[in-house]
């Protein structure tokens, strides 16, 4: 025969206690620190504007860049306009995110998605646009995204940076 365990149901349980002042001291007392290194990559002009609305926000490791194809060489500005290298923002990120609104950053996409598939980095793609553009957008980022966020809202980036703790 099992014996039950008696509970008294006069005394507080364990959530209630962890929630007493006497519980508070063990606490840490100290914001959590962010986990994240993202780098938020716009593909195409109308991403730039979404990312630069982004960027104005208050971001702990975050940083952003648009990013150019010419002839197939590949460059990030960052939002304020300086140019960076790829391979130098790929060695302090864990976590790309690429914004797009059309195709236009194919190039692009590749070439970051490749970079990033070499050095383990996760990589998330988020299509900010519902029409045409939108499909062949997502055509574009499919192979170079492990995760891949079609039919977005520019509010949907945000969310995704704040779950990131960027």
């Amino acid at each position: 025969m099992a014996t039950q365990a008696f509970v008294d149901p006069n005394l507080p349980s364990s959530c209630a206690r962890a929630a007493t002042a006497a519980e508070a001291r063990y606490r840490i007392q100290r914001p959590v620190a962010p986990a994240r290194a993202p780098r938020i990559i716009a593909l195409d002009g109308g991403a730039v504007e979404i990312v630069r609305r982004a960027a104005a926000l208050q971001w702990a490791n975050a940083r952003f860049y648009a990013c150019e194809s010419i002839d197939g060489t590949v460059t990030l500005r960052g939002i304020e306009g300086h140019p960076a290298t790829l391979a130098d923002e790929l060695a302090s990120a864990d976590v790309v995110v690429m914004i797009a609104t059309d195709d236009g950053g194919a190039g692009c996409a590749h070439t970051i998605g490749k970079a990033c598939w070499q050095r383990s980095i996760m990589t998330a793609g988020l299509v900010v646009s519902d029409d045409d553009a939108a499909d062949r957008a997502v055509a574009a980022l499919r192979p170079h995204a492990r995760v891949l966020l079609p039919g977005a809202d520019e509010s949907d980036v945000v969310d995704l940076l704040t779950a990131l703790r960027a």
